[in-house]
């Protein structure tokens, strides 16, 4: 299964500059290094000429096993990652634990997921899946406070995203939307006290709904974009990856996942707002300023579900670009908010067909398909939007109305047909017919230069370099350099089949710039080697 990448290229040429957000270039502080997500890195001591010499400096193995998908963190001379209930810091350049603390509560998530922490002036903040944010001291660990946001008793609510944190607050939203009754909601707290400072929903509110902080006024064109059976309760909507934030205008960006149940949508006529949008709100209030509807109605389970990037590309313009679980790349021109382009990155195909109960119908991408937790990054050098993709068809056979109105308050609602608790996302196609995508699109058109094919989806972040390379990974376990203008292979390393599913990030650190990467993916929703989480580090 280890042949070799399979490169297109087109016949385009491209290149150019972008600004970013000013961040530590030496670090990487944040999820996707800066908050706009640019993830691109200015490092260039690494590069297409010597990448071929890089080694394996040291590993920091967990010892647990679990679905191991930290967004790794480098800040104030530390790694920062975490796993499902331990948090820890470690010595970037030797893997030396500085501290490491765990969390002891009990759930019923199987999934076993945390997917990574936020900075921000000397506290590290994480989610739980039993529903709370916690934060930490930098230096030593100490837990500093906790705060509930989510139900994880009666309707098995948990906080997997990757929170961000800017202007004294932490930004972070409740994982769920699978479950009947569970409503999507966004959160800021206060970074010194976790104080909630404001609450959105996003779905419909209704009377006996919790509130936990203030929040601004209803939109009526929400819930007029529900039109539910009486006795189907508004569901869906959640976050469970990270966002985005324009600290120029203040606004924040969310992806927001499916509605429920998830593949029947003659329950729930209409478009199902802000289910399958990326929304944006004002990051001081929570107050709507936009959005864009992009899986409407959605019976997929194709969530909206990474975090945008936000560049100015080689025009000069400022545009945003977005990579959901339908398996298309979307580009919108910010001065117009118009979507100015929806390409293809991966295998789509029957997308129009409906589930209907007794009737098995295939579909490409399948639930677990098209970009997953990480999204586009962005090479100014050569003006290009890259994005992993996951190729996974998948069958469905729905429930009856009967059946879908049966399931009980907070249990799994996905209203389909199945005999095997692992189907119930879709039966997937086996995973020798699996595969993973690396587009490199054109930034202002959509149209890609470069496009490679691997064994093994890429779930993984993908990095480009100021030296000209782009780092990513698969779930088979190889981890890859290439060429950024061309796609061309200059370097692999496979990893003992520990599947890469978490971040993938680059710094400087005594003096000489490294590369780490989080493997050792164990999920039930994905057949890969079981291996430890391990997070990876290489230098030249």
């Amino acid at each position: 299964m280890n042949r070799h990448l399979k490169v297109a290229v087109a016949s385009i040429a491209i290149a150019g500059t972008a600004a970013s957000v000013v961040a530590a270039e030496n670090d990487w502080p944040s999820y996707n290094r800066t908050l706009n997500s640019d993830r691109y890195s200015s490092l260039a001591q690494i590069n297409a000429g010597n990448v071929s010499n890089l080694k394996v400096l040291c590993t920091y193995d967990t010892g647990e096993h679990g679905s191991f998908q930290t967004g790794i963190l480098m800040t104030n001379g530390a790694l920062i990652g975490t796993t499902e209930k331990d948090t820890f810091s470690i010595n970037p350049s030797t893997c030396k634990e500085n501290w490491r603390v765990h969390e002891d509560y009990t759930t019923v998530n199987p999934l076993k997921v945390n997917r990574g922490a936020a900075y921000l002036e000397g506290r590290i903040f994480r989610g739980t899946q039993d529903g709370r944010v916690i934060a930490y001291d930098f230096k030593s660990g100490k837990r500093l406070w906790s705060t509930t946001i989510g139900d994880a008793t009666k309707l098995n609510e948990s906080v997997p995203a990757a929170p961000i944190a800017w202007n004294g607050m932490v930004f972070v939203g409740q994982a769920g939307g699978d479950n009947k009754g569970v409503k999507g909601r966004m959160y800021a707290l206060e970074a010194t006290t976790g104080k909630i400072l404001w609450e959105t929903y996003l779905v419909p509110k209704g009377p006996q709904d919790v509130s936990r902080g203030p929040s601004a006024p209803p939109l009526a064109l929400v819930a007029a974009s529900w039109k539910n059976a009486p006795d189907v309760p508004i569901s869906g909507g959640a976050t469970w990856t990270t966002y985005s934030l324009d600290t120029e205008s203040g606004t924040l960006y969310i992806p927001v996942g499916n509605p429920a149940p998830d593949f029947v949508n003659g329950l729930r006529e209409g478009d199902n707002l802000f289910t399958g949008s990326m929304l944006a709100l004002d990051a001081k209030t929570g107050a709507y300023r936009n959005h864009w509807s992009l899986v409407k109605n959605d019976w997929h389970d194709w969530d909206v579900d990474t975090a945008p990037s936000i560049v100015k590309v080689k025009s000069g313009k400022k545009m945003l670009f977005m990579a959901p679980k339908n398996g298309y790349l979307y580009g919108v021109d910010l001065s117009s908010n118009n979507i100015a382009y929806k390409v293809p990155v991966t295998r789509i195909e029957n997308a129009d067909a409906q589930f209907t109960p007794g009737k098995k119908v295939r579909v490409c991408p399948g639930a677990i398909g098209g970009a997953e937790w990480n999204g586009a990054a962005y090479d100014p050098k050569n003006n290009l939007v890259l994005t992993g993709e996951v190729e996974w068809c998948a069958a469905v056979v729905a429930q009856t109305d009967t059946e879908v109105k049966a399931v009980k308050a907070g249990d799994i609602w996905p209203g389909m047909q199945t005999n095997n608790p692992l189907n119930a996302w879709g039966e997937h196609d086996p995973a020798s017919q699996w595969a993973g995508w690396l587009y490199a699109s054109n930034a202002e058109t959509g149209k890609w230069k470069w496009r490679l094919k691997t064994n093994f989806p890429i779930l993984g972040g993908v990095t480009p370099t100021a030296g000209g390379i782009v780092f990513f990974g698969d779930i088979g376990g190889n981890f890859y350099a290439v060429d950024s203008a061309t796609g061309k292979q200059l370097w692999k390393k496979e990893l003992d089949g520990a599947a890469i599913g978490g971040g993938v990030i680059t710094y400087e650190d005594a003096g000489s710039q490294k590369v780490a990467v989080a493997a050792g993916m164990t999920s039930p929703l994905w057949p890969v080697k079981i291996s430890t989480e391990k997070v990876v580090i290489f230098g030249l």
